[in-house]
């Protein structure tokens, strides 16, 4: 277990709503402050972590594009979760989602909780 202090960020929304940048923001600074992050993916979230998806997708013109966004993140060592039911009604496997994404249930998020883990969710 980690002595950082811990956030998760839960995201429900994907790629046609603005809410979704201001949460890959929060999380972003959350990890360059130094807390350690997951952002858990939930409904049209999980369409962030296709492969492709997020190339040049950018909501905010204020903010960089998505994939930039993302991938600054985990490579700042951000943990990236999405849910298994969400990923399969759109029919994602483990293959069709960017590398380093955990496919994995809730318990991962409630573990981190109990772990004394603030949460916010967009």
């Amino acid at each position: 277990m980690s002595d950082k202090r811990k956030l998760v960020v839960v995201v429900t929304k994907g790629l046609d709503d603005e809410r979704t940048s201001v949460a890959l923001s929060v999380a972003n600074s959350g990890v360059n402050t130094g807390l350690d992050v997951t952002m858990f993916l939930v409904s049209s979230g999980v369409d962030l972590v296709r492969k492709g998806a997020t190339v040049v997708a950018q909501l905010n013109p204020l903010d960089p594009p998505l994939g930039e966004m993302i991938d600054n993140f985990m490579a700042s060592g951000g943990n990236i979760l999405a849910c298994p039911a969400c990923a399969k009604v759109r029919g994602y496997g483990q293959n069709d989602l960017i590398e380093g994404v955990r496919v994995t249930g809730s318990g991962a998020m409630h573990e981190l909780i109990a772990q004394g883990a603030a949460t916010l969710s967009f």
